[in-house]
């Protein structure tokens, strides 16, 4: 039974860090999309005002969408690891009330 709790406390883990890593590729992908749509705008014929403030906006946009779906996988996270520590201490309790004799 304590190797099923340490598989499942690791299998825990391992999702809440694929769920982050997910989110900072993802976060990656969104900054590398911005960029190639500030150089396609840089490259038009824009007005280089009208071109620097549309760059801005849509990096600013980006940056907002990447941190909010990191924020969004970091409380993921948060709550799978806070779901495992709590599912540890209800089987160690029921390990020790088993092995004190108690149900």
């Amino acid at each position: 039974m304590p190797e099923e709790v340490t598989s499942n406390v690791g299998s825990i883990e391992a999702e809440a860090e694929r769920i982050l890593e997910e989110a900072r590729n993802r976060a990656r992908d969104i900054m590398a999309e911005a960029r190639e749509e500030s150089r396609k705008i840089l490259s038009s014929e824009l007005p280089l005002n009208e071109a620097k403030d549309e760059c801005v906006r849509i990096v600013n946009e980006a940056r907002a969408e990447a941190d909010r779906i990191t924020s969004e996988s970091d409380k993921k996270a948060g709550q799978i690891r806070s779901d495992a520590d709590r599912k540890v201490k209800e089987i160690t309790d029921l390990i020790v009330n088993a092995v004190a004799g108690r149900s």
